[in-house]
């Protein structure tokens, strides 16, 4: 299967329908079924305790699961989370970067299934995982 959407285009997609964070990710790596995507940790990503939050987590793999998708698909900007299962498994370094790396395993009419891995920067042992299934609009 070919890939419809490349890092640029999906960055400027990101930048069009959601403005409103679009500044925080950098969707790095697009391959056929996987995207690697960077969430630019800051001050506000962080709870107490010094670490990252789980929602800014959970949003870095929702907005990963997104781009790979849409990278699959092209522009469908209501393709929407349907159910996410998310496993934190060891704190997060709030010093760096988190990166998610999307994978889809199944790529349906109506329906996307896929898993995203969590990582700090730098490191290789995941910090969380996540499970996550997209329904898809309609196509003309």
């Amino acid at each position: 299967m070919d890939v419809k959407l490349d890092e640029a285009a999906l960055n400027a997609f990101m930048a069009e329908v959601f403005p409103q964070v679009a500044a925080d990710f950098r969707i790095e790596r697009v391959a056929p079924m996987e995207a690697d995507v960077r969430l630019m940790v800051d001050d506000r990503h962080l709870r107490p305790g010094g670490t990252v939050s789980g929602p800014s987590m959970f949003a870095l793999a929702d907005l990963a699961m997104y781009a790979v998708t849409l990278a699959m698909i092209g522009r469908e900007a209501l393709t929407v989370t349907t159910n996410c299962s998310i496993d934190f498994m060891r704190k997060p370094a709030p010093e760096r970067d988190m990166i998610a790396r999307a994978r889809l395993l199944k790529l349906g009419r109506v329906l996307a299934v896929g898993d995203v891995l969590l990582f700090s920067d730098g490191s290789d042992a995941p910090v969380a995982r996540a499970s996550l299934t997209y329904s898809i609009p309609p196509r003309g």
